[in-house]
């Protein structure tokens, strides 16, 4: 969140997301191009977890790939253990999964290592981004398959859509986007792209 004497507005950061120029293949944006500037993911971070600042967490955990990216740094933020969220195939320990369906509609799985905490550990999940809600869903699933309690849900941004919608009803779910540009974001289409094309 900006302070008193801050030039930026909130959100700031979200400017510096780049639009896809590879085609249907890929996502519609690359929200990761924020990353590339030491303030815009010191700010980004700062305000996905200031919501939480009377939330007991315990441990976070980011979800393959680009979640471990602003996972590490949340839990580096907040100096609470890191856990892995993985896709299928990558542990070499035993772990349990959930199948899910993803944004590209294709059956996926995710994979967490057995008995990553102790029951009732409160974990703070972090992606970079919710589009239809399939993955960060599944996350969820892990967790409490784990007997974890989760203590929220942190996205640089969410799209309003259906599964989406039902996790931020049953989960305190927090994104760095002001009111304002959510339905830029719905849209798949940020004003600040026209930047990109000079």
């Amino acid at each position: 969140m900006t302070t008193a004497g801050d030039s930026k507005p909130d959100g700031w950061y979200l400017d510096l997301m780049a639009p896809n120029t590879r085609g249907p293949d890929y996502a519609w944006l690359d929200p990761s191009s924020l990353y590339l500037n030491a303030q815009a993911l010191s700010d980004c971070v700062s305000d996905l977890v200031k919501p939480f600042d009377s939330v007991q967490i315990d441990m976070v955990a980011g979800i393959d790939a680009m979640g471990f990216i602003l996972g590490g740094a949340i839990a580096n933020h907040l100096k609470k253990g890191f856990i892995a969220i993985r896709k299928k195939g990558h542990l070499c320990v035993e772990t349990e999964a959930v199948d899910f369906v993803d944004y590209s509609k294709h059956s996926k799985t995710l994979e967490i290592r057995k008995n990553p905490f102790p029951t009732d550990t409160r974990v703070l999940i972090v992606d970079q981004w919710i589009e239809t809600g399939g993955t960060m869903a599944a996350a969820t699933q892990l967790i409490e398959k784990m007997k974890g309690i989760v203590a929220g849900i942190a996205v640089v941004a969410m799209e309003e859509q259906e599964i989406a919608l039902e996790l931020k009803q049953k989960y305190k779910l927090v994104t760095g986007v002001p009111s304002h540009l959510q339905p830029q974001i719905n849209s798949q289409y940020l004003n600040s792209f026209k930047q990109f094309d000079k």
